[in-house]
């Protein structure tokens, strides 16, 4: 199938010879003559190339209207290769058309052979472009099935708690973890962990964690012994440089106990019924690190009315616009005004002040754990 090219320019005897030279070179071309008739060409039907020229306007030199135009292009579909051309153009515009995502610039009059060569090459190496990001794309959505799959597909039921969880990735992909293993109707196991990195490389170690925590957690196993088994694992497969935050906690509920082993992870909140705060402090270094690191058990009791809040970095460090942190002083307040909600509502709640705080555009992963003793 011959490539398909929409040029634009203001004068229509530039694209009359413009649709001679590059029928000859054997492409397709379409041409429009504003920049409104090239985004309506662009919308409804797909193409190949935008050869493009920066003014369309009478006795218009600055090139305003075509940067403009490129980023009109651009925002319906980001993939497109454009070259721009104007008869007045300057190194300026030419950087500036680049730095908007322009692939090359040819100055009006242009040499037949460079224009056709320019034309051809972008062309080509947009679809091979387009074709890596097509495969990419589908290896993105397998991995993230694949990675969906490892966390836990409904919340367990058990008896003397409610438990809801929030799983926030910031590419999709992520480096954040959480598991829920129950012993029994009354006893159950927590973790949490925060994998240095976003994107397939964090959640490829993820994987391993998430694995790690399942082979050594049991019934009879400490935290901190589950802690020290998956730190000497994680030092074995971990990058230099990378290392993993993690609390492992067991929840008796008929003890009405929990005992927990924080690695260097973000103490969790235990939010007494009366607005009292305990903290599920760092009881051994982060994951990763050192093969000999030793970890320890801490142990808190339970009453109801508590709510026990696990999360990562996601969610105390999402910056606003401003370049503000949410902060772990606004994550606690907002437990406490709304700590006799149910832990879905509660875990909505702050999940969605910190949207409300980074204005739709999280940084990082954010994850979220709320359970309620009944």
């Amino acid at each position: 199938m011959p490539r398909r090219i929409l040029v634009a320019d203001d004068q229509t005897d530039i694209l009359q010879a413009l649709r001679l030279l590059l029928g000859d070179a054997g492409f397709d071309t379409d041409l429009v003559t504003s920049t409104d008739g090239a985004i309506d060409r662009v919308t409804r039907q797909p193409y190949d190339l935008v050869l493009m020229d920066l003014n369309y306007s009478r006795d218009t030199t600055s090139g305003r209207e075509g940067l403009d135009l490129l980023d009109r292009v651009h925002s319906h579909d980001g993939t497109l290769p454009v070259v721009v051309m104007t008869g007045w153009g300057t190194i300026e515009t030419a950087v500036e058309a680049m730095r908007r995502g322009a692939r090359s610039f040819v100055q009006k009059p242009w040499d037949d052979a460079t224009l056709v060569d320019v034309v051809r090459r972008e062309v080509e190496d947009g679809a091979a472009s387009r074709r890596r990001d097509a495969g990419l794309a589908r290896e993105h959505d397998d991995a993230l099935q694949i990675q969906r799959a490892l966390l836990p597909s409904a919340m367990p039921a058990l008896d003397g708690c409610t438990l809801a969880a929030r799983w926030m990735p910031a590419l999709g992909l992520g480096g954040d973890c959480y598991d829920f293993l129950r012993y029994a109707p009354h006893r159950i196991g927590i973790s949490i962990a925060d994998v240095i990195g976003k994107g397939l490389p964090a959640a490829l170690l993820m994987s391993t964690l998430q694995a790690a925590v399942r082979a050594f957690a049991n019934d009879s196993a400490a935290p901190h012994a589950v802690a020290t088994s998956v730190n000497r694992l994680m030092c074995r497969s971990i990058a230099p440089g990378k290392f993993v935050t993690f609390c492992y906690a067991i929840v008796d509920l008929h003890a009405r106990t929990l005992s927990y082993s924080n690695a260097g992870h973000f103490p969790p909140i235990l939010l007494r019924a009366n607005g009292e705060v305990d903290r599920l402090t760092t009881s051994g270094m982060v994951l990763g690190i050192a093969p000999d690191g030793t970890y320890g058990t801490g142990t808190l009791e339970l009453a109801a009315g508590d709510r026990l809040v696990l999360f990562t970095d996601g969610i105390t460090e999402a910056m606003s616009p401003t370049v503000e942190e949410f902060g772990d002083e606004r994550l606690i307040n907002i437990v406490r005004a709304h700590r006799r909600e149910p832990p879905d509502r509660l875990a909505e709640i702050v999940t969605g002040a910190v949207a409300q705080w980074t204005g739709g555009a999280p940084q990082d992963d954010a994850t979220l754990i709320v359970m309620a003793v009944d």
